[in-house]
């Protein structure tokens, strides 16, 4: 990978380190195209509106030629629990949320059997709101893998969710929403079943690992893993929360 100076420290400070390899190096033309879409405030300085605006309007790589539209986030912002997935399918893709196919009905049922929901606070009074973004705000062509120029032009929308919605524990689903926050190639069974801490903003947040709910409806004997990592979550939010 050739990279400049400029290119080198963007990469470090987006946390992405060695994990990710570009397939190609950018010319001259790219790297133009790049400034031109930049937006005119940095991500970490927007609000929750500009921020879904910029989003929403974004053509900073080659998503943009493929999407129907952009897909922000589902949930409150004034949840205290945050799931962060890897990227939109083709129903996001669709419908402009995130977990709205096969893969986000197990993703409800599974959040209502902990008291959990993505409607917002006091639509439901039974279940406790959540706020769902993925790392990818566009649906990558035929659902393939997240490519590394991808996860650098939409990571620092996700840091700035994370910012604004301060959550009190986020819940980070599959593997390149793992290799995103936490910056390891670890593998998810390796990483589940302890706490781990991300630091954004001057802020630390409790983060739990589990496996992506797209995989479970292929991996059915890891159904009760995710059981496990939800119910070491809902431990983690209630010490959190008495901590705070």
């Amino acid at each position: 990978m050739s990279l400049d100076e400029s290119g080198r420290r963007l990469w470090h400070a987006l946390g992405l380190g060695p994990l990710w390899r570009e397939r190609g190096a950018a010319g001259p033309e790219a790297a133009a195209a790049a400034r031109a879409t930049a937006p005119a405030v940095a991500p970490g300085e927007m609000d929750w509106e500009t921020l879904e605006e910029t989003v929403a309007a974004c053509t900073a790589c080659g998503l943009c030629r493929t999407r129907q539209q952009t897909v922000f986030a589902a949930g409150g912002q004034d949840a205290r629990w945050m799931f962060i997935g890897e990227a939109p399918g083709a129903e996001e893709d669709a419908r402009g949320e995130p977990f709205v196919g096969q893969a986000g009905r197990l993703l409800d049922n599974m959040l209502a059997a902990i008291g959990l929901g993505r409607t917002p606070a006091g639509a439901d009074a039974a279940l406790e709101p959540v706020y769902i973004a993925n790392v990818l705000k566009c649906r990558p062509p035929g659902n393939r893998n997240p490519e590394a120029a991808e996860v650098a032009q939409c990571k620092p929308f996700l840091l700035r969710q994370i910012e604004l919605l301060q959550p009190r524990l986020i819940v980070v689903m599959g593997r390149f929403a793992v290799q995103a926050l936490l910056g390891t190639d670890a593998s998810i069974a390796s990483l589940r079943g302890r706490v781990h801490e991300f630091e954004q903003g001057g802020r630390r947040y409790p983060v739990v690992v589990t496996y992506h709910p797209a995989y479970l409806l292929r991996t059915l004997s890891d159904k009760a893993r995710s059981w496990d990592d939800l119910c070491l979550a809902r431990s983690a939010y209630e010490q959190a929360a008495q901590v705070q």
